[in-house]
């Protein structure tokens, strides 16, 4: 059941329905009751009256018991009396016998027909007795609960039309607000006003509001990140297409021919960096899907990463080596990972000067594992090292205007960080010169996990 007004319905009927029928049950036993009472009230005072009449035995006038015209044939009582030594007198039906009883008292016997109520008096003159199928109590009193079960029944009928009036006009403010948001296009992601709508659903809308503003963001995001990307792509491709004007025009000269080609081929290196950035960066975005996490040997990461970029280091003439000593695992994943060291270690050779230094370390520090890329270079100013972590931020290290680059490493390093809740920080060297950027991890794990 789908429809939150049927939902509603149906609890409310079914609990009323319920509690009508436990009524119709609870009155049923107690009319039982009551008109048991009744009942043998009525035995008594019929046993009693029987000890004052005249009786007649075998066809005989006597003391005892009424004519069986004296009581209503419908309740189906029936009278006995008997000598004191146990010899049946009189009966208002022979048909039916139930045994002697020497003592007085009120008692159900078995009798033909199912089960009797019995009064039994002891006089000087002998025992009377009145008795009274089970079955007519019962069928009294059933009577007498179908009598009131169908004015309750109309009444439960009545409480339903009222309650589905009521439901459908409580929630035409609910019914108003989903005609509003389907007329919406999907472009339309303002929240919806929760001013008429029943406190008990503010938190579902309120929940739904979050989202839309949460998917309005992601939307505005992505739009700008497009429009980054496109911007930063147009330069690029622009210098590509001069770089092949300049191939086709060098045609005749193998020295002009040469270094355009060289320079094309730098080009679409260039481009294809870029593309690759921005790649990872969708990857590792805070809409991307999570990666899978298993313990991660950073030391282990390290070394490769600087194995990685051992040759463009050396043809930059720069010292790159790795400081690594015992494995130190964390909950992370590797390709990320790789990544992360990846673009640190790029960012640090493309602005580190020939014959300059670029250490990279994986270390505990206070016990928390910790990545640290170092390099001599000329660092970056305080006051921008908080911008170099937007996407396609180049910032201006050193004093010496823009920088060549993307802007995209330092964005891509936050965004892995983030997703390993690791913190990324910017300080100044060692020695008061360079830069080291520190990816502090929370804990190690143990190497099974």
């Amino acid at each position: 059941m789908k429809s939150l007004h049927a939902r509603l319905l149906a609890w409310v009927l079914g609990a009323l329905t319920l509690g009508s029928l436990l009524l119709a049950v609870g009155m049923y036993v107690e009319t039982q009751e009551d008109f048991g009472a009744a009942f043998d009230e009525d035995l008594r005072q019929i046993a009693l009256a029987m000890t004052d009449r005249p009786r007649h035995v075998n066809g005989a006038a006597g003391r005892g018991l009424p004519s069986v015209e004296d009581v209503p044939p419908d309740l189906d009582y029936l009278t006995q009396q008997w000598s004191l030594d146990g010899r049946l007198l009189s009966t208002s039906n022979p048909d039916i016998a139930l045994p002697f009883r020497e003592r007085a008292g009120i008692e159900a016997v078995q009798g033909p027909g199912g089960v009797w109520r019995m009064v039994t008096l002891r006089t000087d003159g002998g025992v009377v007795q009145a008795a009274q199928r089970r079955a007519t109590r019962q069928s009294v009193a059933a009577e007498l609960a179908a009598e009131l079960l169908i004015p309750m029944s109309v009444m439960v009928a009545g409480i339903g039309a009222l309650l589905m009036a009521a439901l459908r006009a409580g929630l035409l403010p609910l019914n108003r607000a989903a005609a509003a948001v389907a007329r919406r296009s999907a472009a339309s992601l303002e929240p919806v006003d929760m001013t008429e709508l029943p406190r008990e659903i503010h938190p579902l809308i309120g929940a739904l509001n979050g989202l839309m503003q949460r998917l309005s963001d992601s939307f505005a995001a992505q739009g700008r990140f497009v429009a980054d990307a496109a911007h930063e792509l147009r330069s690029p491709l622009t210098a590509l297409r001069l770089q092949l004007q300049l191939l086709e025009r060098s045609a005749g000269d193998p020295a002009q021919h040469a270094a355009a080609l060289a320079d094309l081929r730098a080009g679409v290196e260039r481009a294809q960096h870029l593309i690759e950035q921005l790649l990872q960066l969708s990857r590792v975005g805070p809409d991307a899907p999570a990666a899978a996490l298993e313990p991660t040997d950073l030391a282990e990461l390290a070394r490769d990463a600087v194995a990685r970029a051992s040759v463009r280091a050396e043809h930059a003439g720069i010292d790159l080596g790795a400081r690594t000593g015992e494995p130190l695992h964390v909950s992370g994943n590797r390709a990320q990972l790789n990544a992360l060291l990846d673009n640190l270690i790029d960012n640090a050779l493309l602005y580190t000067p020939h014959g300059g230094v670029v250490d990279v370390q994986a270390e505990r520090m206070a016990g928390a594992p910790v990545l640290r890329v170092i390099d001599n270079g000329p660092g970056i100013a305080p006051a921008e090292r908080e911008r170099v972590f937007d996407r396609f931020y180049r910032g201006t290290q050193g004093g010496g205007g823009a920088q060549p680059g993307s802007g995209l490493g330092l964005a891509i390093v936050k965004a892995i960080a983030q997703r390993h809740s690791a913190h990324v920080e910017l300080l100044d060297g060692p020695q008061g010169t360079g830069l080291e950027v520190r990816v502090s991890f929370e804990r190690a794990v143990d190497h099974g996990g």
